[in-house]
């Protein structure tokens, strides 16, 4: 991944919003905590846009037919223990 271009900017914010920003993705420092929050944005604008699109455009009878095509789902990953790799918590 080829790094990007990173300016410096004065912005005006709400530090309160930056803190709590920050203990919901672990403490990192203020620009982390921006660029954390930019990525997520763009992530979901372009989600809602993709929503927006399909909804103006329905599925036709083929496409819908193939959501009903059986689908075996094997990762090959019986041997790891996501429990303890991840902290299983009920």
């Amino acid at each position: 991944m080829v790094p990007m271009a990173r300016d410096k900017a004065t912005i005006t914010l709400d530090r309160q919003k930056v803190a709590r920003a920050s203990a919901l993705v672990g403490g990192v420092n203020m620009s982390e905590v921006i660029d954390i929050a930019l990525d997520r944005l763009i992530r979901s604008e372009e989600l809602r846009r993709d929503v927006a699109a399909y909804l103006r455009q329905p599925l036709d009878e083929d496409e819908r037919a193939l959501a009903w095509i059986p689908v075996q789902l094997d990762l090959d990953d019986d041997d790891v223990d996501y429990d303890l790799d991840y902290g299983y918590q009920p």
